[in-house]
């Protein structure tokens, strides 16, 4: 300890005269409190500042984010907009009647159909891009109605084959003695 303190007393020896003693101000305390209301009111600008500017973000981020599949088209007429919704209204009750039909003897089945079911919608979702950016035409309109068509029909083929596959198993041709 005694090495310590004299250690201590050598490095203040040193440093006699070099000591800052130096007074305060009296209005120093009264011009601390003043600065350190600033940096609060700063802190208060900087929150408020990144709160607008993450809404501003996000509303960023939803003009800009585009959808696989879009609902309306900028560029179809009324008929086309409503052939559309016919369909893919028929086309969802299809698919619900699919999907009750789940069983584990059909679930090959469903799931075969359903990524078959991508497929198809990715195609539509191709033929709605090309038809607002190029408009209505007589093809675009007919790929439109077609791969509609399609898709109901398989979907009807694939319920057909599940109920043929149901009807098989319910059916004995066996007879047993």
């Amino acid at each position: 300890m005694k090495k310590e303190n004299d250690n201590l007393d050598e490095l203040f020896n040193k440093f006699e005269n070099q000591w800052d003693v130096q007074e305060m101000n009296s209005d120093h305390q009264v011009d601390f409190l003043n600065k350190l209301n600033k940096k609060q009111s700063r802190k208060k600008y900087w929150f408020v500042t990144a709160v607008a500017a993450s809404i501003v973000l996000m509303l960023g981020i939803s003009v800009f984010y585009k959808n696989d599949k879009p609902k309306e088209f900028k560029f179809a007429s009324k008929e086309t907009q409503r052939t559309d919704s016919i369909f893919s209204i028929l086309i969802d009750n299809e698919l619900v009647k699919l999907k009750e039909k789940s069983s584990p003897e059909n679930e090959q089945i469903i799931n075969d159909a359903l990524k078959q079911m991508k497929v198809f919608d990715a195609d539509y979702t191709k033929i709605l891009k090309e038809l607002q950016k190029n408009g209505e035409n007589k093809q675009i309109i007919y790929a439109m109605i077609s791969n509609l068509q399609t898709r109901i029909s398989f979907l009807q083929t694939v319920l057909q084959r599940i109920e043929e596959n149901e009807n098989l198993k319910n059916t004995s041709d066996e007879k047993t003695l």
